[in-house]
């Protein structure tokens, strides 16, 4: 007969360590936007798949990515002009150096070009009507840097921007973001405009030491945009969501 089999001993496993979250949702700093005093906004991660079936303006390009690709695209955005130009109608055009716009209640508005090769430089490039809002889009390029500008379809009025905007359905509001969180030769950050009334008016403005890159709207009151951010001694990005209307 065979030995009876000894009964072995229980031997008690530790638990199995925690799941380790990624280092993303470690960063507190980028969950959260202070509007005002007292009031913070929760920023959320959100899913790619999501963001990227948004429709994104055609106004917003991509940024260059190399001095090189910068270069070519200021010697080749004339020529871009004038496609778009064509398409703009009788109330835009351009004649030699100056951009012409005609606003239905007031004098034509003229942004002259200054091509010289110091601080004085600027140039002007029409990019965009937008009629959900009223406004036409202008790319300023200095001799250094440059901005956006809005000119009013009815009156001519200015309006000075960050980044280009993205305008939300119903055409209540548009935002800014941008984002240069490596080079910091611009601030990174975001704005809210109102679209009502006789011209934009700024709700709030933030800069933030993460940049907010090509911000779409999900509904008329929140938006998904990459939030970019410098961890390790290189840049990261993920999709976020924030609700920028109450």
């Amino acid at each position: 007969m065979q030995p009876a089999e000894k009964q072995r001993p229980t031997v008690a496993l530790p638990p199995p360590p925690p799941p380790k979250p990624p280092r993303i949702y470690r960063l507190e700093h980028l969950d959260t936007l202070v509007q005002l005093p007292g009031r913070v906004l929760r920023i959320y991660p959100a899913a790619r798949p999501v963001y990227e079936k948004l429709p994104a303006p055609a106004w917003v390009a991509p940024k260059p990515s190399s001095a090189e690709e910068e270069e070519q695209l200021f010697l080749d955005f004339a020529a871009e002009e004038q496609r778009r130009l064509a398409k703009a109608g009788a109330r835009v055009r351009r004649t030699g150096r100056a951009l012409r716009l005609r606003p239905t209640a007031a004098p034509e508005v003229r942004l002259v070009n200054n091509p010289v090769e110091d601080d004085r430089h600027v140039a002007y490039e029409y990019l965009a009507s937008l009629p959900e809002v009223k406004q036409w889009l202008i790319s300023v390029h200095l001799y250094e840097g440059g901005y956006y500008l809005l000119v009013d379809q009815r009156n001519g009025r200015h309006t000075q921007l960050m980044a280009p905007p993205a305008v939300s359905p119903d055409g209540r509001h548009f935002v800014c973001g941008n984002s240069d969180v490596l080079a910091r030769f611009e601030p990174s950050g975001l704005q809210l405009w109102s679209a009502e009334g006789s011209a934009p008016h700024l709700l709030w403005e933030r800069q933030t030491e993460w940049g907010c890159t090509n911000p779409r709207w999900l509904d008329n009151k929140t938006i998904l945009f990459e939030q970019d951010f410098f961890d390790r001694d290189d840049v990261d990005t993920r999709v976020v969501r924030l609700k920028v209307i109450p």
